[in-house]
């Protein structure tokens, strides 16, 4: 079953060379593209994508509000940010609302690949070059307020769902941290189900954003 991905950008050069790349793969297969935010919500709704590849700023709605829609529907998609700014709130902001990740558009054909059946998998994607940089700035500026709240949930999670969380934010996968605590993997993944639930969140990328807002890790 190939992975079927909807391209959202609000220049079609960016689009045509996107469906180039994406093409050239058997297992990926672009079944719309969209111009803006609005009619990226209209094309999820008629096409059912696996993927969406979202440009953060565009005309008309914005990748940030685009982005909430999307996810708001009752099957969402995952959502990959696209953007040329790896420092940038707007990124912040939907990596926050619940996309799975970004990717740098002058980042390599083979990056945009892996990172599209990254979070058709169901996993986080961050841009190699990004790291933790962007949500540790962005949560160290505005710590206060956000880093009260999640101090409350912190209280939620049990002493090895803490251990699991750090990791995670760490950027370390489920192999490593079961091998770094001696539990199996399925052990790992059933740690995390419970913090996302008991945390409110729905992917890795918020659960490393909340790690950071409760100081379990630093920038």
């Amino acid at each position: 079953m190939s992975v079927r991905v909807l391209l959202v950008d609000d220049d079609p050069l960016v689009r045509t060379g996107l469906s180039m790349i994406l093409g050239s793969t058997p297992d990926l297969q672009v079944v719309a593209e969209a111009g803006d935010g609005d009619e990226a919500v209209q094309q999820v709704a008629r096409h059912a994508p696996d993927v969406v590849i979202m440009d953060i700023r565009m005309r008309r709605m914005n990748g940030l509000v685009a982005t909430a829609a999307v996810l708001a529907q009752p099957r969402p998609p995952k959502v990959l940010i696209l953007t040329t700014f790896d420092l940038d709130e707007y990124v912040f902001e939907a990596l926050a609302a619940g996309a799975s990740g970004f990717l740098l558009k002058e980042g390599s054909p083979q990056e945009i690949i892996e990172g599209v059946r990254v979070v058709a998998n169901g996993d986080a994607m961050l841009s190699p070059r990004m790291t933790k940089q962007l949500i540790g700035e962005f949560v160290a500026a505005r710590a206060n307020p956000r880093r009260a709240r999640a101090q409350v949930k912190l209280e939620l999670l049990s002493e090895r769902e803490r251990e699991i969380v750090t990791a995670v934010a760490q950027g370390k996968p489920n192999a490593s941290i079961a091998e770094e605590l001696f539990l199996s993997e399925a052990t790992v993944k059933t740690h995390i189900t419970r913090a996302f639930a008991k945390l409110d969140v729905s992917n890795r990328v918020q659960l490393t954003i909340f790690a950071y807002e409760a100081a379990l890790v630093t920038p």
